[in-house]
């Protein structure tokens, strides 16, 4: 039967568990809103020259727009993010675990889950946006079908930006879906990330997939936390491996240390106040760049005007003109700059920018 369900490469399996730092790969476009190839490639070095393990590509923070007829870039910018990983690699002995972002019907998911497996992705983050009165079985015959062309991370995306509710009877179905490799837990929510975590846990595949905190306004705190979760007369323990994060996508080299951190203090068993303080701030500068206050209106253009700011992107406009920060958005970023420059990597970039952007 897993026959017909492809398996990444043991490696990259055993990194996924490892736990890494992905940060979700944004969209650099000129002024006039074409595709900056020279910034792009910039932009996907400097997440490899930060130490991320993995680059998530496709996803919400590349735009979603990127597949509307018209626009046309889903395989451009797939693309070109494989190749450029694949030359950092090759100069550095690494091997940078490579997720593709995976959306609409079926029919649209499939045909985009083969051109992520042509491109030499490992896996697909499945979005189910596309099928919002969907029925618990019709939701999973959809994963399935995917399944079958490549590896699955699930996605648990809130709905403020486009997600759906997912019961506790979605999560332990789908995970029994055999190359479901990971589930990136992003609803913001308290309650629905445990859902997933006791589906997991039930299930009986929580040493196999791997759980990744998408939770952006929760980040560090769910990476230190050890759940544990009764089923059946056992107890399961349950950790978040790493993050699969927009909130990465700027500041990296400081979300690579914060990963580490965590990881250090979850051997030793043990949290101090400065982390948990630390959490805190994050969750504030979280506030920030993601724009809560307006509904997450501004929550890509938060993460393109820190690498504007930066030079990683030579501007920071969205596809849609009109996609831009809220009012006070900008003045909020100045805000976490000036009290948390420890959050921060700006002399980390102007380091190496001019490398970057050869």
């Amino acid at each position: 039967m897993h026959d017909a369900f492809p398996m990444p490469p043991a490696p990259i399996l055993d990194a996924l568990r490892a736990g890494l730092a992905i940060p979700a790969h944004p969209l650099a476009l000129t002024s006039d809103g074409a595709l900056d190839e020279r910034h792009q490639r910039a932009l996907t070095r400097y997440y490899h020259a930060s130490g991320a393990g993995g680059l998530a590509v496709g996803v919400h923070t590349t735009q979603f727009e990127i597949r509307e007829p018209g626009v046309d870039l889903l395989e451009p910018v797939l693309a070109l993010a494989a190749d450029t990983l694949r030359a950092s690699d090759e100069a550095t002995g690494r091997q940078t675990v490579r997720i593709a972002g995976v959306c609409g019907d079926t029919a649209q998911a499939t045909r985009e889950a083969r051109l992520a497996a042509d491109l030499g992705y490992h896996a697909g983050l499945l979005s189910l946006a596309a099928l919002p009165d969907a029925s618990l079985d019709e939701l999973i015959a959809h994963c399935r079908e995917v399944a079958r062309v490549l590896p699955l991370v699930g996605f648990y995306l809130q709905p403020a930006v486009g997600g759906r509710m997912l019961p506790v009877a979605f999560w332990r179905r789908f995970a029994e879906i055999p190359n479901v490799v990971a589930i990136k837990v992003a609803p913001f929510d308290r309650y629905q990330t445990l859902d997933v975590l006791r589906a997991v846990a039930e299930s009986g595949r929580a040493g196999e997939i791997a759980l990744y905190t998408g939770n952006d306004d929760h980040i560090l705190l769910d990476l230190l936390t050890t759940y544990e979760i009764p089923t059946d007369g056992s107890t399961q323990k349950l950790r978040f491996a790493g993050g699969l994060l927009g909130h990465w996508a700027c500041w990296t080299r400081r979300a690579v240390e914060h990963l580490t951190l965590a990881k250090l203090h979850r051997k030793r068993d043990t949290v101090p106040a400065s982390l948990l303080t630390l959490a805190a701030q994050i969750t504030d500068a979280n506030a920030a760049l993601f724009d809560p206050a307006h509904q997450f209106a501004g929550c890509i253009a938060g993460i393109h005007e820190v690498l504007h700011r930066q030079g990683s992107m030579a501007s920071p406009r969205c596809l849609d003109p009109n996609e831009c920060l809220s009012p006070g958005q900008r003045e909020a970023i100045d805000r976490i700059y000036r009290i948390y420059p420890h959050l921060t990597d700006d002399a980390f970039v102007a380091e190496h920018l001019d490398e970057w952007l050869r």
